[in-house]
């Protein structure tokens, strides 16, 4: 059983996400903590758990929810899952920070590379990957299809949606990757987000001005 845990870092508002199980193990998605009582804060949460980080995984490479790569990297020994086609995105994340005067370490490690349907177990539990790109070149989703859950990046808000003004965005394919890989999901499924509060699929369906069903 997957408990969901996240903390907004950073001055962009961006949530992070802790997946762990009751053998303690667990993933971390996006970090973003930039600051260094941000770092604080989710070690803290992950040593008075007793939690083992065993995977790193990003939903998209956009400079909020990439700051805390190299130090998760550092601390806990993990290298970087992610689809090919954000390393771009995550390369020139550093330059981008710079014009929002927020430079950063990126990350520097090995890569790894998810696409669409690939698994990522955490224990005897299973996130299945979903490819949903639009506001990103390759953004991906992560559904627990057992759970009813899925941590979303910045695809689909609480009654938004993700930019599609930013270089690889595309209006068009984001409406696509909401209505096609999304909405497709049971109405009860709870929409874990990269910036704001949690959501369903049917709340969004009825009620997004964006996308509706």
């Amino acid at each position: 059983m997957i408990k969901v845990e996240y903390f907004t870092f950073n001055p962009l508002a961006e949530n992070t996400y802790v997946l762990s199980n009751e053998k303690r193990a667990a993933v971390i998605i996006d970090p973003g903590c930039y600051f260094s009582e941000e770092e604080k804060i989710l070690k803290n949460y992950i040593d008075e758990h007793s939690l083992k980080p065993v995977q790193l995984l990003n939903t998209h490479c956009h400079l909020d929810h990439v700051f805390g790569n190299n130090w998760v990297h550092k601390n806990y020994s993990l290298e970087l899952y992610i689809h090919k086609d954000e390393q771009p995105v995550l390369e020139f994340a550093p330059a981008v920070a710079t014009m929002y005067g927020l430079g950063f370490t990126n990350y520097s490690g090995a890569f790894h590379y998810l696409k669409e349907g690939d698994e990522v177990f955490l224990g005897n539990d299973i996130l299945k990957v979903l490819f949903t790109p639009g506001h990103s070149p390759a953004s991906i989703c992560f559904y627990c299809p057992a759970q009813n859950f899925v941590i979303g990046g910045d695809v689909l808000f609480n009654e938004s949606i993700g930019r599609f003004d930013l270089p690889g965005g595309n209006e068009e394919v984001l409406y696509k990757s909401i209505r096609e890989k999304l909405y497709v999901l049971p109405d009860t499924t709870i929409v874990y987000p990269g910036h704001g509060e949690p959501t369903t699929i049917g709340h969004e369906k009825k009620y997004n001005p964006f996308v509706n069903a």
